[in-house]
C-alpha cells in the first residue's frame, strides 16, 4: 500500500469503477407476488443456464480485478493490493449498491481453497493459481468427503502412491459442489497406511481436466443437481503440487476446514441471507398473523438469528485480526442448520398441505424446495454431529465423547 492510498480516496477509486461498469440498484422493496417466489436453499440450474452464469461472472471478475478490486487485501507478487481488511470491507459494502454478476461459483475457490494454497504451497504454485483464481480465470473445487468416510474426514481411503516427482492417485469424492466447471481441485489423499489415521495424510492440487478424472452429477431431493460424485482412476499430479508436507495433510486440511465453516456460518446460505420480512408477510397473506403460536415461532427464529449474526461477527473479526479461524465457527454453522430446521417446522405450521401440494399460489409451495434443502446443509461443511463435538471439546471443555469398549 502506497501512503497516498486512503480510506478516501480508495472509495472514490471503487465508486467511479463501478459507476462506469455496473448500473446501482436503486431502492429494493418486497412486494407479496411479485418477481420470483424461488426460497431454495442451493442455486439449482440447469447446464445452459449454468455455463452462461459462469462466463458472465468470468468477465465481471477479470474485469474487477483489472481494475485493482480482484483481491484487494492479496500479496503483491501474486495480483493483489497488499491492503488492509478495511479496505476490502469498504469495497463490499459499495459494490453491494450495484448490481454485478453472480459470483457464487468462486465461493469455495476463493473461500476455502486459495486461502489454503496461499498458506501451503510452494511459490511457483502460488504464482501459478493465486492470480488467475482471483481474476476468474480458472475455478476450483474442495475434493474432501467419501462415500464410506462420511463425516470422519481422517478415514478417507482415496490413496495417492508416490512415483518420482509424481503421485497417483486412485479413489472417489462425494457431495463436491461446483466439481462440473472447476478447473483445479485441492485433493486429500492418503499416503501412509501404517500410520494413525490423522497421520498419513497429504493434501495436493490436481487438475479437474487430466486425464482419469470423472465428474458424475448426484441428483438430490428437490431435483437438482448441485452436488456431484467425482473419480480418480491412477490420475497423475507433480509432487510440485503438493500442500505441506508429506503425511501432514491433516495440518492443511484444518485450514481449509475453518475458511469453510466460517463461510457457511457466516450466512452463505439459507435463512442467514432472507429478508425476514417475507416470513411476516407470508403470515400476513394467510391471515394467522396474529395467531400467538404462530407469532412465537416467527419471534424464536428471528430472535436466535439475531444471536447467531452477532457470535458470527466475533468470528469474523479474529479472522480480519489475522488469526486463522476457530473452533467458534463451528457455532455459526450448528447455529445456521438448526435454525433453518427451525423455521423449516414453522413454516409447515403456516401453509399445511400447502407447503406439498401445489395449488398455484405464489409464495406457497415454493417453500418446499427450502424444506427438502435443509437437511443438505446440516451435511456441508461437517455435520450437526461432529460440529456439536467440536463445540463440546474445543470450546466448552468437555471430555471426550468415550469409545465404545472393544473386546
Amino acid at each position: 500500500m502506497t501512503d497516498a492510498t486512503t480510506l478516501e480516496s480508495f472509495s472514490a477509486e471503487a465508486k467511479s469503477f463501478l459507476d462506469a461498469n455496473a448500473e446501482t440498484r436503486g431502492e429494493e422493496k418486497f412486494v407479496w407476488g411479485e418477481g420470483s417466489d424461488s426460497v431454495g436453499v442451493l442455486d439449482e440450474k440447469t447446464p445452459e443456464e449454468e455455463a452462461a452464469e459462469l462466463a458472465e461472472a468470468k468477465a465481471w471478475k477479470a474485469k474487477e480485478f483489472d481494475a485493482g478490486f480482484g483481491w484487494i487485501t492479496g500479496p503483491e507478487e501474486y495480483g493483489g493490493r497488499a491492503l488492509p481488511t478495511d479496505f476490502e470491507r469498504r469495497y463490499r459494502e459499495i459494490s453491494g449498491r450495484y448490481r454485478t454478476p453472480n459470483s457464487s461459483a468462486f465461493g469455495i475457490g476463493l473461500g476455502m481453497v486459495a486461502p489454503t494454497i496461499l498458506a501451503h504451497a510452494i511459490p511457483e504454485v502460488r504464482e501459478r493459481y493465486l492470480r488467475s483464481m482471483y481474476r476468474g480465470d480458472i475455478v476450483g473445487c474442495q475434493l474432501f468427503s467419501e462415500p464410506i468416510a462420511g463425516s470422519d474426514l481422517a478415514g478417507i481411503q482415496t490413496r495417492a502412491d508416490r512415483d518420482g516427482d509424481e503421485w497417483i492417485v486412485t479413489g472417489q469424492k462425494v457431495w463436491t459442489s461446483g466439481a462440473q466447471y472447476s478447473d483445479i481441485g485441492e485433493i486429500i489423499t492418503r499416503t501412509n497406511t501404517e500410520k494413525p489415521k490423522h497421520k498419513g495424510l497429504t493434501m495436493l492440487v490436481v487438475d479437474m481436466h487430466a486425464p482419469g478424472v470423472e465428474v458424475r452429477p448426484l441428483r438430490q431431493m428437490t431435483g437438482g443437481a448441485t452436488f456431484n460424485e467425482v473419480f480418480f482412476d491412477e490420475v497423475r499430479v507433480p509432487d510440485s503440487h503438493r500442500l505441506g508436507d508429506v503425511d501432514e495433510g491433516w495440518t492443511v486440511a484444518l485450514t481449509t476446514l475453518m475458511n469453510e465453516r466460517a463461510a457457511i456460518g457466516g450466512g452463505g446460505a439459507g435463512v442467514g441471507t432472507m429478508n425476514f420480512t417475507r416470513f411476516v408477510e407470508l403470515a400476513h397473506h394467510l391471515g394467522i398473523d396474529r395467531d400467538p403460536l404462530i407469532r412465537q415461532g416467527l419471534a424464536d427464529v428471528y430472535i436466535r438469528t439475531t444471536v447467531a449474526k452477532y457470535t458470527n461477527l466475533r468470528g469474523m473479526a479474529k479472522i480480519r485480526a489475522g488469526q486463522l479461524p476457530g473452533p467458534e465457527m463451528s457455532i455459526g454453522k450448528l447455529a445456521l442448520t438448526e435454525n433453518m430446521t427451525r423455521l423449516g417446522a414453522v413454516l409447515a405450521d403456516m401453509l399445511g398441505p400447502r407447503l406439498v401440494a401445489d395449488s398455484g399460489e405464489w409464495g406457497t409451495y415454493a417453500w418446499g424446495e427450502f424444506v427438502l434443502g435443509t437437511p443438505g446443509m446440516r451435511v456441508a461443511g461437517g455435520t450437526d454431529e461432529i460440529m456439536r463435538n467440536i463445540v463440546g471439546e474445543r470450546v466448552l471443555g468437555l471430555p471426550k465423547e468415550p469409545k465404545p469398549a472393544t473386546q
